[in-house]
């Protein structure tokens, strides 16, 4: 990054065309009609410097910011809806894609059981220093007589240029005032891969357990943030480092620790799966698919197993792992749907390439897991060459060529057979209507058998070919067709 200028002033120039958008000007307009003060402030500000992308607006205003939010949608068109949340004071609007937010200056206290401040007016000096760090503290001035003049009470200027997260305040208090801070600190860290000042880091592993107070919600929305960091395992370290993902996420810490039983020891897999993580990142910016490779390993811990012949074991789970996916996305408050769902499919199926790129590769093989993969058979591929983390080169390529040879497999099975979510051409209504039969065991006998069949490549996936295997089967079954 270059080295911004120190002196608050000497930025002026240097925002004469990032606050040439005419809803910022619009802001100025109406502002310096009312004799109102008002600021940009925070994240956009930050991002700015840093030259990142960003369309959330913070507008900090030295009197009411939902009054100053109506009128400068007022000023840009007829047709803007303004959101007004009284019991925070602030109001916001959607403009060209902008998320644009407007607040009243306040200062704040807060009480110990919750991160809801008391709130009451206050300047610009009293608004700055309830921000969580120094580098969100930054301000830039709207009105016409300053326009584009930065105030930088705590130095963030020097922080952004040192890449340091520091609090404005003393860290203890901000951490513990709003626990959520920490987990901010954390996901900046990840985010803009700073640092974390060494009293704000020793703050954070102290007021560790008040994240408690903080719904699961949010602390899963940052969780994703870090998710979606270009190396998730800088985040998901530091939570590890400060006792957080202790509280938080205890499976996870469950990883952690090599296990010896004489020579004999196992892989760290917690930081194998932050490896795994690192990697699948490189190739893919789909959140569910990085939370796949974050718990393909989960269920190791429970399946751990010391056998004198082979040495430690981990034999199902893949298998115990999917049925703890449901119960961690609901600790977690994470959707509980075809996104779960997805998640645990692939940490279900997370071996079954590697399995087939050892040994020889056969149709039915092949078939089977384009069946149970269905349209996330790219991302289970993905997934597997990500889990592939041996400092060995030799064996490293030697694993990828040997999935290449999966995949060009399963191109060719699925252009001969269109296994990718195929069902079996005799469904079950079928099977009772050729038997008069009704919804029991007999049915699902006949149905899987029908399944299996074209599966193993016993019979080819066509209606005759099935329907003659149905009635073989139904008389092994003593059944009889109506016709």
């Amino acid at each position: 990054m270059n080295e911004l200028p120190e002196q608050e002033n000497d930025h002026q120039i240097m925002f004469n065309e990032e606050l040439s958008q005419d809803f910022l000007q619009t802001i100025t307009s109406v502002c310096d009609k009312e004799n109102v003060q008002c600021f940009l402030i925070g994240g956009y500000v930050r991002d700015l410097m840093l030259k990142n992308p960003c369309k959330d607006i913070d507008v900090v205003v030295l009197g009411s910011g939902p009054d100053i939010a109506r009128k400068v949608a007022s000023g840009l068109g007829k047709d803007i809806h303004v959101s007004i949340f009284k019991n925070f004071g602030t109001a916001m609007f959607k403009y060209k894609g902008w998320d644009i937010e407007f607040v009243g200056a306040r200062k704040e206290s807060y009480a110990e059981t919750s991160r809801k401040p008391h709130v009451e007016p206050g300047t610009l000096e009293d608004d700055q220093k309830r921000r969580d760090f120094t580098i969100n503290a930054l301000a830039i001035s709207l009105n016409a007589k300053d326009r584009g003049a930065l105030t930088d009470p705590f130095g963030g200027i020097q922080d952004l240029n040192k890449g340091i997260l520091r609090t404005p305040l003393d860290p203890e208090i901000t951490y513990s005032d709003d626990p959520l801070r920490m987990m901010r600190a954390i996901r900046f860290a990840s985010q803009l891969n700073f640092t974390i000042e060494e009293q704000s880091l020793k703050a954070i592993h102290k007021n560790k357990q008040r994240i408690s107070i903080v719904s699961m919600e949010r602390v899963s929305d940052e969780l994703n943030k870090i998710m979606m960091t270009e190396k998730p395992s800088v985040g998901f370290k530091l939570l590890f480092d400060t006792g957080l993902l202790h509280i938080i996420f205890p499976q996870l810490v469950a990883l952690h620790g090599v296990e010896y039983v004489g020579k004999k020891g196992h892989k760290d897999n917690f930081y194998h799966t932050l490896e795994v993580l690192d990697n699948i990142c490189k190739n893919t910016d789909n959140l569910w698919l990085r939370w796949a490779a974050l718990l393909h390993d989960i269920a190791k811990p429970a399946t751990k197993r010391f056998e004198p012949e082979v040495g430690w074991t981990f034999h199902g789970h893949e298998d115990k792992g999917a049925r703890m996916v449901p119960k961690i996305f609901n600790h977690l408050k994470l959707p509980l749907n075809e996104k779960m769902k997805y998640v645990q499919k692939l940490v279900l199926l997370h071996l079954r390439p590697i399995v087939l790129s050892q040994s020889h590769v056969t149709d039915s093989a092949v078939r089977r897991l384009l069946f149970e993969a269905g349209d996330d058979i790219d991302d289970l591929m993905t997934l597997c060459e990500a889990d592939i983390t041996s400092k060995n080169e030799s064996k490293v390529a030697k694993y990828l060529k040997n999935f290449e040879v999966v995949r060009q497999k399963l191109k060719e099975v699925e252009e001969k057979d269109h296994m990718r979510n195929w069902q079996p051409p005799v469904t079950g209504e079928m099977i009772m209507q050729a038997f008069d039969l009704k919804p029991g065991r007999e049915v699902g006998i006949i149905k899987n058998a029908i399944r299996e069949a074209i599966l193993d490549g016993e019979i080819g996936s066509n209606k005759d070919e099935a329907w003659q295997f149905m009635l073989k089967k139904g008389a092994e079954l003593g059944l009889k067709p109506i016709n």
